[in-house]
């Protein structure tokens, strides 16, 4: 399953960063990175996630939740959602 996460950054970016350039993403296993997308002004971070397991998810929410907030939802592709939701396939 695929989750979009909304990363509020809680200082600004370079906390956030430093981390991340000295020990990367935190993830635990079976948690994968798809893509992400930062805001103009570095405030905020788009990722979409990918994992079968939530509390992975939580697990690396809490290596970073000192620094971020975290918002995550649950996410599909716009045309299999479309095909679900409305057309019922």
């Amino acid at each position: 399953m695929q989750f979009m996460v909304i990363e509020r950054f809680r200082a600004g970016a370079r906390p956030v960063y430093e981390r991340f350039g000295e020990q990367g993403r935190l993830m635990p296993d079976g948690l994968e990175f798809v893509a992400s997308w930062v805001t103009a002004d570095l405030g905020r971070v788009f990722q979409v996630m990918e994992c079968d397991d939530v509390t992975l998810l939580q697990r690396w929410v809490a290596s970073w939740e000192d620094v971020a907030d975290f918002e995550i939802l649950p996410v599909a592709g716009g045309g299999a959602a479309v095909a679900d939701a409305v057309l019922g396939n």
